[in-house]
């Protein structure tokens, strides 16, 4: 796929691709924010909420590595100032007429509130749009998760309405606000637009 893999960066934030070495970094990140997490986190309805071993990490990071060489997602780990900081994934891509994708994230309690996420987000977005030549972006975003909701609201997507029982998510079937952004919203990019319209974006 033209534009990965691919390492960004914007002041302390960066993205990189997800490696299987990420596997014990990110069991203890996932237990240390479990209850901050696990309200958020996409459940099979069939499978345990939570697992603490690292076979549920190799296990996505294997799918998603192949998924990223057939062209349907771009999974990268966040870091701010160099360490493991969460997970940000640009997948469901769909090419043909529609060149949509959905993107999805998760970062460590302790760096929340720092402009990391809409950070990273910026990012992602950009390079979807300018290098890998998707035209739009989605998130779907539940209704009670004020803090990923505010994360895609400083940036200026879109709210398009309510997917009534769109996933399973701890635990049932929940619905989830759409939010979208194409290409034509943001010309000039969306970082550019994150830095003029927030002082926590950080320095160039």
């Amino acid at each position: 796929m033209r534009g990965w893999p691919a390492t960004l960066a914007e002041g302390p934030v960066g993205l990189r691709p997800l490696r299987l070495r990420d596997a014990s970094i990110w069991r203890e990140v996932r237990i240390r924010n479990a209850e901050w997490l696990r309200p958020w986190e996409p459940t099979n309805p069939e499978t345990p909420l939570f697992r603490s071993g690292i076979g549920p990490y190799l296990s996505m990071a294997q799918t998603m590595r192949r998924e990223a060489r057939q062209g349907l997602a771009l999974p990268w780990v966040v870091t701010y100032g160099g360490d493991f900081a969460g997970q940000l994934t640009i997948g469901a891509i769909v090419w043909g007429s529609a060149r949509s994708a959905q993107i999805g994230y998760w970062v460590d309690k302790t760096v929340a509130g720092r402009g990391v996420m809409p950070t990273a987000v910026a990012l992602a977005v950009d390079h979807c749009f300018f290098n890998v030549g998707l035209h739009r972006v989605e998130a779907n975003i539940r209704p009670e998760n004020a803090a990923s909701r505010r994360v895609v609201e400083k940036l200026g997507f879109r709210e398009e309405g309510v997917r009534q029982r769109h996933l399973h998510i701890d635990g049932a079937w929940r619905d989830h606000i759409c939010y979208a952004l194409t290409s034509e919203d943001v010309p000039g990019g969306l970082m550019s637009r994150w830095r003029a319209s927030t002082r926590q974006a950080f320095p160039r």
